[in-house]
């Protein structure tokens, strides 16, 4: 490694499937990320630590496994005095930055998890000009919580739309509760102009962040944070009708493979199914309703989901051409991920939730830095996300915590041979109700739900489309034992070390 610390530009999207790639589907124009597959390594088995945003994210910036730092669901505050890895970073000098999406924090505001990312405060214009943080270790911030056109939009956001010349954004968005409904629900293509859609402004606030950076000669570490192709499918023109809804093939049902499943599974093919026995509290489960479609209509929202993703690529290749112009891609490690994946039809499926299928849990990953990642090389080593933080603090030459439990990748990004051969994925949507483990190592995937004598047992080898669940089946006993034997010693395997001893006693 070089003697100069590193400039770490993390790039991020929202809920991508791990395929939609051009460098392995032709059927999605991504360039950029094409480009970065070229210069740099593609990992084809990385994993989320859990199945949905905020725990996910938190993940990201802490090393720890939502079950440790706290933020164990959405509408779960992440707790502000967490360490994470950019306050590291930043002491070390480096300049830091978050632009776009955070979701630290929840929708409402109660004693004890007091939140930023909530009406009327999200849209507390004269709040968001004076804050740009530090904010959960981020010295610089620029954030916006919505997903196309959800009342949630407000923030930095809102702020840049009116400072380049949209006054009345506000008629774009949905209007926050408790306001009259003044718009009906936009489908596929947004009326919003492409020049001031959240996708453009996260592109060019990140390229802003570099800019500051390289003027103030310090390394930087800029999470690029994109919001899309996160449901729901709207986008601007051009790219809603960039692609053919004909053209596009979603994920198909089974005929029975859900026979096998834990019974939420073959619920969700039901067009008015009872979920009532998995609601322990009032905030619902993603994914527990019916997941029912018509063909035609996603085909179109497929459509939409790969543009939505080709203007992200857009304007990551617009970043990309930042570090070109300042001559500063050789020093810069990039890593492009997402928090978790997306269903588009597969095993039947339209959303997230406790379906910890490889539509799901696995990512699109991929890691340049020229002169230390091999180039043009695809690797199946495992990733996670819990893993980035630790990985960032060590390219950096910095100590990685013990209360991290995420581990140092760059000896494996490197090409080395793999640090990790198993992960695990949580997912905890009610208290008790729906709270499962999954354990994954290079052929084998095990769920297991608390409380319930059901699972899952996947052999990814010889069922590489999750068809054929083995929990039940006598004939793979002996792996479920071994399986549950090798889950449990990486439960304890991961359990952090926050101190170290120093004594006898």
């Amino acid at each position: 490694m070089s003697v100069r610390q590193p400039n770490i530009l993390l790039i991020t999207s929202d809920q991508q499937h791990w395929s939609t790639l051009g460098a392995i589907n032709p059927s999605i124009r991504t360039p950029a990320l094409d480009r970065l597959c070229a210069e740099g390594t593609r990992f084809s088995r990385a994993y989320c630590p859990n199945p949905v945003c905020s725990p996910s994210r938190s993940s990201i910036i802490t090393g720890q496994y939502p079950s440790v730092h706290g933020c164990w669901t959405i509408g779960v505050k992440l707790a502000e005095s967490v360490p994470t890895v950019g306050a590291s970073l930043s002491a070390a000098g480096y300049a830091t930055s978050l632009i776009g999406k955070a979701h630290f924090q929840p929708l409402a505001s109660r004693p004890g998890s007091e939140s930023l990312e909530c009406q009327p405060t999200l849209r507390d214009l004269d709040f968001w000009r004076s804050f740009h943080g530090p904010w959960y270790g981020f010295d610089h911030i620029e954030v916006a919580r919505n997903h196309a056109d959800e009342a949630h939009a407000g923030q930095h956001y809102a702020i840049w739309m009116e400072e380049h010349g949209l006054p009345d954004w506000r008629d774009y968005f949905q209007d926050p509760p408790g306001q009259p409904r003044r718009h009906a629900v936009r489908r596929h293509a947004w009326d919003l102009p492409e020049q001031f859609h959240y996708t453009h402004w996260t592109g060019e606030r990140t390229v802003a962040a570099i800019d500051r950076a390289v003027a103030a000669e310090r390394p930087f570490f800029c999470w690029a944070s994109f919001h899309d192709p996160h449901p729901p499918y709207l986008v601007s023109e051009p790219w809603a009708s960039m692609y053919d809804p004909a053209d596009m093939v979603p994920g198909t049902l089974t005929p029975g493979e859900h026979d096998a499943n834990p019974p939420h599974f073959g619920l969700t093919q039901q067009s008015k199914p009872d979920f009532s026995p998995w609601r322990e509290t009032p905030y619902g489960n993603h994914g527990f309703h019916s997941h029912l479609h018509d063909p035609a209509a996603l085909r179109r929202d497929m459509a939409v989901y790969y543009g939505m993703i080709s203007f992200m690529d857009h304007e990551i290749e617009r970043i990309l051409g930042r570090l070109d112009h300042h001559g500063i891609t050789g020093d810069t490690l990039v890593v492009f991920t997402t928090d978790h994946g997306h269903f588009l039809g597969q095993h039947g499926l339209t959303a997230k939730g406790a379906f910890h299928y490889e539509d799901l849990i696995r990512l699109p990953f991929l890691v340049r830095f020229p002169g230390r990642v091999p180039a043009g090389v695809e690797s199946s080593a495992m990733q996670s996300l819990v893993d980035l933080a630790p990985t960032f603090l060590a390219s950096a030459g910095l100590p990685v915590p013990g209360r991290m439990q995420g581990l140092d990748q760059f000896p494996t990004w490197s090409g080395g041979p793999a640090v990790r051969r198993r992960t695990v994925v949580e997912n905890r949507h009610q208290p008790t109700a729906v709270h499962l483990r999954t354990y994954v190592d290079d052929r084998y995937k095990l769920t297991v739900y608390r409380g319930h004598d059901y699972g899952e047992l996947f052999d990814l080898r010889e069922d590489p489309g999750e068809v054929r669940n083995r929990w039940a089946d006598p004939a793979y006993a002996g792996v479920r034992a071994e399986l549950c034997m090798a889950a449990l010693q990486e439960e304890i395997a991961r359990e952090p070390m926050a101190m170290p001893r120093i004594a006898g006693a």
